[in-house]
């Protein structure tokens, strides 16, 4: 299951329209739209500094939130949209969509690697290289994995991980249709330069 889903603090706008929407503005806010789920729209507020902060960590569209408005019952979203200001390229409304447990979403999910201490490949030298930390992959919005797990036990020098390799979470499937790369195990530097040499002596 997801470890903690991250809150995003809200409240109620009051009033509808464009001159609403310019009031939160001046009010140093951003104007958003809840819909979804089977519930009437929610015109909301979000206060500028603190989305701008949200937006700087990045993935903002696929990171699943648990909206909190004071008065309504807490509901997990997801972003649909980020309207920005053409010249400032700063916020100026968001659209959030409300999921149901078996809403289907992407999500990026981050790769373990397990037992990365016996890999007979990495005793002698070989480095593992990460190619993917984080993997997206779609999701049930009500059964969302914290990790996926690479088990690097039996792994030589020169062996190279793909996402077909793992065994993903029940109901969890990629969100790209081929067969990408994770990680692998690199030779040493020395050896690997030894081998150069030998490729360029023939």
């Amino acid at each position: 299951m997801a470890g903690e889903i991250p809150d995003l603090i809200a409240e109620v706008r009051t009033g509808t329209g464009k001159g609403a929407a310019r009031q939160a503005r001046r009010e140093q806010l951003v104007p958003g739209i809840v819909y979804g789920g089977g519930a009437e729209p929610l015109p909301i507020n979000i206060k500028y500094n603190y989305l701008l902060t949200r937006l700087k960590k990045g993935r903002f569209l696929s990171t699943l939130f648990n909206l909190k408005v004071e008065g309504q019952e807490d509901v997990r979203v997801i972003c649909r949209g980020v309207q920005r200001d053409v010249v400032k390229d700063l916020p100026t409304h968001v659209d959030l969509m409300r999921l149901r447990r078996t809403s289907r979403i992407n999500l990026f999910i981050h790769v373990n690697f397990a037992n990365a201490d016996k890999p007979p490949g990495i005793k002698p030298g070989g480095t593992l290289t990460i190619v993917r930390p984080e993997v997206e992959l779609e999701v049930t919005a009500g059964d969302i994995p914290d990790h996926i797990t690479v088990d690097l036990t039996g792994k030589q020098i020169g062996d190279v991980i793909h996402i077909n390799d793992i065994e993903l979470p029940a109901g969890a499937k990629p969100t790209i249709n081929r067969n990408f790369v994770i990680a692998n195990i690199a030779a040493p530097s020395g050896l690997r330069s030894a081998d150069n040499e030998g490729e360029g002596e023939e």
